[in-house]
């Protein structure tokens, strides 16, 4: 029996002799001849993609997320429940979501023709990726900023200079505490605790005064780079210098993805590797300066606390950061991969991915501490006063620890330009991801089109990023970053899962990757489909339900948002979630049958032309010893 006769579970004999005509030829200028898909294209090489996808995954939360979160949550003991969590939901969804996409050769939308009533899915992480990407690009924008201004000897940050304002309450070391003392002659008058020491004197409770002090990074990141309002309800002007490198931002991405995956596939040999180059002369440099190892030590040293296991909040921790750092559930993992060859090794190229990511993440944590080591070491202060995460960390406690450096403009040009390589390569695979799902949708009139869609796209992005580059910009940044950054995503997550393993059938998803990467041995799959069938959504939906609970609205700093601010939060992530259910309905209500059972049944199937994107990857799910008895779709469906 020829396999093209064969009719297969899930594919329609009609999809196999129709889907793709026998004389395909390229519609894209970006396709070549060497390309085995000549309607979508594929990588030039194996390492375009791996070089794509760490890229991708390692982001700016390696840099100024895990070594906080490291330090704060018991040091070296932290690496347990990361490791951890890393096995149980980390790997296997990123696993799944590299199969999924290089077995359909489609976006993250169009591949939920496996099971249409879950389509929503797709829709939900290109709508999260599209919100995100909106001002990501921002905080890119502020690494350039600073970018340019390191190109200063000294550092504008590095004193409180007046000719960038600077004001009384700039000072490079604490002023305080004073205190308003009653002299013997009656009169009032104010000091320090200098004098009080040397007078053999103390402060009388509620006669302290507090004097407001502000480093001159922390002043130069909120009245220069920022020239931050009171709060988001005072809006402000455009930053214009910030809006110039947002601009600039935008036409980087723009250039380096005009082409697709064959330019894109080229920046990255130098955006991803960068990095991993800065990192290593940033640790070199750090571990020579005093009082290094007191931030080596801080980091996971003496801080070590296997005690701390017993809280959860520390695997709760461990597990969100495993989730975002991979950047699972955003739909660049399954966009990335539907360009892959059909019988890549999707299986390899994800262990390496995964360990490589975090890896990165904890060698990075040595580069930030060392440095921050030195910097308390010669102000006196204990680590923990300096060290910060996130914004506090990248733009003005790192910054303010390069300053003090010799040659600080040359140590803040590398740091800045890596930020910026970091913050590129996530960008490129989010849009990407925005456009792989347009082009899946109308091949035919986009496909040809494919510079003119990008451009397009990254001008209306820039346009809708002019929010975030108003004095309240870092507002409406942190706002979308703690709602559409969180929960909307382990949402998704959860639901892909259930519509992959329960509904598609976890037994029906493994036979599709063996017809890419060829059999394996129950025992080899066993692992896998617990962690997809049981263990990873249950893992998940316990940190969705963990969350919620113990949810606090946002805040920037001492700035608590107005009630108006977290219900637009809500309401953006209700807005990127309720495709899923809206979705499902429209199918099941256009879907055939005459009873709300049979259009839900019918939904949850396969369409007919779901399946290998080509016609003669479609008759590889059976050998010669599986046309004797061909595998009925219950049975792969069964766990």
């Amino acid at each position: 029996m020829n396999k093209e006769e064969l009719t297969l579970p899930g594919y329609s004999q009609s999809a196999i002799q129709t889907h793709i005509p026998e004389n395909t030829v390229a519609t894209d200028d970006n396709v070549t001849e060497s390309d085995e898909n000549l309607e979508r294209g594929n990588w030039s090489s194996k390492a375009d993609y791996l070089l794509s996808m760490i890229g991708y995954a390692v982001g700016l939360g390696n840099v100024w997320r895990f070594p906080y979160l490291a330090y704060k949550n018991g040091g070296g003991a932290f690496l347990i429940p990361y490791v951890i969590m890393l096995a149980l939901t980390g790997m296997p969804l990123f696993f799944l979501e590299c199969s999924f996409g290089q077995f359909a050769s489609r976006g993250p939308v169009a591949v939920w023709k496996a099971v249409p009533i879950m389509q929503g899915v797709g829709i939900t992480m290109v709508l999260i990726s599209a919100l995100v990407t909106i001002y990501y690009n921002c905080i890119i924008a502020y690494s350039l900023f600073y970018l340019f201004a390191s190109f200063q000897s000294p550092l504008p940050w590095s004193d409180c200079f007046s000719w960038w304002g600077a004001d009384e309450t700039c000072s490079k070391t604490s002023k305080g505490p004073l205190c308003n003392i009653t002299l013997d002659n009656g009169y009032f008058e104010i000091v320090n605790s200098t004098w009080l020491q040397a007078n053999n004197e103390t402060c009388v409770n509620g006669s302290e005064i507090d004097v407001p002090h502000q480093g001159p990074s922390e002043q130069y990141w909120d009245k220069v780079a920022l020239r931050r309002t009171s709060s988001i309800d005072e809006t402000g002007n455009i930053v214009w210098y910030l809006a110039l490198c947002l601009l600039l931002a935008w036409l980087i991405v723009g250039i380096a993805l005009s082409k697709g995956i064959k330019s894109s596939g080229k920046v990255v040999y130098f955006t991803a590797t960068f990095p991993y180059v800065v990192l290593i002369i940033l640790l070199i440099r750090g571990a020579t300066l005093d009082g290094a190892y007191k931030g080596i030590e801080f980091y996971i040293g003496s801080q070590s606390d296997i005690s701390r296991l017993s809280d959860a909040e520390v695997w709760k921790d461990a597990a969100t950061q495993i989730f975002y750092s991979l950047s699972v559930a955003w739909g660049g993992l399954t966009a990335l991969s539907s360009y892959n060859k059909f019988h890549n090794n999707c299986y390899s190229d994800a262990i390496i991915v995964c360990i490589v990511n975090c890896a990165t993440s904890v060698f990075a944590g040595f580069a930030i501490f060392s440095v921050l080591g030195h910097m308390a070491h010669i102000q006196d202060k204990l680590v923990s006063e300096v060290a910060k995460s996130g914004f506090g960390l990248a733009f003005i406690a790192y910054p303010e620890a390069l300053s003090q450096l010799p040659v600080a403009p040359f140590w803040s040009i590398l740091f800045f330009f890596m930020l910026v390589t970091l913050g590129l390569d996530s960008q490129f695979a989010t849009i990407e991801t925005i456009l792989t799902t347009l082009m899946d949708q109308y091949p035919k009139s986009l496909q040809s089109k494919r510079f003119y869609l990008t451009i397009g796209s990254c001008l209306i992005f820039f346009f809708l990023g002019l929010t975030c580059v108003t004095q309240a910009g870092i507002y409406w940044i942190n706002l979308l970053d703690h709602f559409c950054g969180g929960w909307g995503i382990i949402v998704a997550a959860v639901v892909e899962l259930i519509g992959i393993s329960w509904i598609y059938g976890v037994n029906r998803f493994v036979k599709d990757i063996e017809m890419m990467i060829g059999e394996k041995s129950w025992i080899f799959w066993l692992w896998w489909k617990l962690c997809w069938f049981f263990i990873s959504p249950c893992l998940l939906a316990a940190i969705l339900i963990w969350s919620f609970v113990t949810f606090v609205p946002p805040i920037y700093g001492s700035v608590q948002y107005p009630a108006w601010g977290t219900a637009l939060g809500w309401c953006m992530i209700i807005f990127c979630i309720i495709w899923i259910p809206i979705v499902a309905i429209v199918n099941i209500v256009q879907a055939e049958g005459s009873s709300i059972f049979q259009k839900i049944m019918k939904t949850s199937k396969p369409t007919p032309d779901w399946g290998p994107y080509l016609k003669q990857h479609r008759g590889e799910r059976y050998s010669n010893k599986h046309e004797s008895k061909q595998t009925t779709m219950s049975e792969m469906a069964k766990v």
